[in-house]
């Protein structure tokens, strides 16, 4: 027996079109992520976003489901339900006769939803595969709000940082290198990657590692992914100063200048 073609993102994206197009509760469907960065590799997962009407959502999801399965057996799906955006439920799932990279990732979003995920700035330009009437409406970037949210989390991070950042110095002293080690990415690592996201890129100051490589100057990038790779007890003590003079350095220049978002 041949074996079945691989599914690539194009089959997925399509057969979902072609499926929630003619219903009428359904406005838009478009792809964000990789390809509205221009970064699109054969690793690329698929960003999809659905608007619908209130009280929808399961219609929908269930309307997806029937389309995935088929194209190839739903191999695993992993269900988030509504999201911390009132108004956004999320699922991903894996197919079975497609790549293990190519999951989907779908967000379907009711109406009353304020949040779209459709600042092009933040999250790159969105590819709509359809957008009836206009429902789906790209938001201008609101810089003075988000300079000021940003502002406001950045003496939250340099409170945190000072109050948290002994405690990996403890556990070393205790000699209990898996705490410090842990404790150094989630309080120093962590701060400090944030940071240079302020510093660097702060429309994505609260993307966490995601897209780091691209966002950081090149220097900067290499020297930060030297402090995450840990080889023995006396390496993490060097690192840990090092990261923490590091942070401090970048807080105090986030503090002289104020922040300020950079368009690219």
């Amino acid at each position: 027996m041949s074996k079945k073609k691989e599914l690539s993102r194009e089959d997925v994206m399509s057969a979902l079109a072609d499926a929630l197009t003619p219903l009428v509760y359904v406005h838009a469907f478009w792809e964000g992520g990789a390809p509205g960065y221009g970064r699109l590799d054969e690793w690329s997962d698929i960003d999809a976003y659905i608007l619908v009407d209130d009280g929808k959502v399961e219609q929908t999801f269930r309307t997806v489901e029937r389309t995935l399965g088929s194209l190839s057996g739903i191999e695993q799906k992993y269900d988030i339900g509504a999201t911390p955006w009132p108004g956004v439920f999320q699922a991903f799932y894996r197919l079975e006769n497609a790549s293990k990279y190519l999951i989907l990732d779908l967000a379907v979003l009711t109406t009353k939803s304020e949040e779209t995920f459709l600042e092009p700035e933040v999250h790159g330009a969105a590819i709509f595969r359809f957008n009836k009437r206009g429902r789906a409406k790209q938001k201008a970037l609101d810089e003075d709000e988000l300079e000021a949210k940003i502002q406001k989390r950045l003496e939250r991070l340099k409170a945190r940082f000072e109050m948290f950042r002994m405690f990996v110095q403890k556990e070393m002293n205790r000699k209990n290198w898996i705490e410090a080690v842990d404790l150094y990415r989630l309080v120093v690592l962590d701060s400090l990657t944030e940071a240079l996201r302020m510093k660097h890129k702060p429309i994505h100051y609260d993307f966490r590692t995601r897209y780091i490589r691209y966002e950081l100057p090149a220097g900067d990038a290499t020297r930060l992914k030297r402090l995450y790779f840990v080889s023995d007890e006396k390496d993490l003590l060097r690192k840990y100063g090092s990261a923490s003079r590091w942070f401090k350095t970048t807080v105090t220049e986030l503090e002289q200048t104020g922040v300020r978002i950079h368009r690219r």
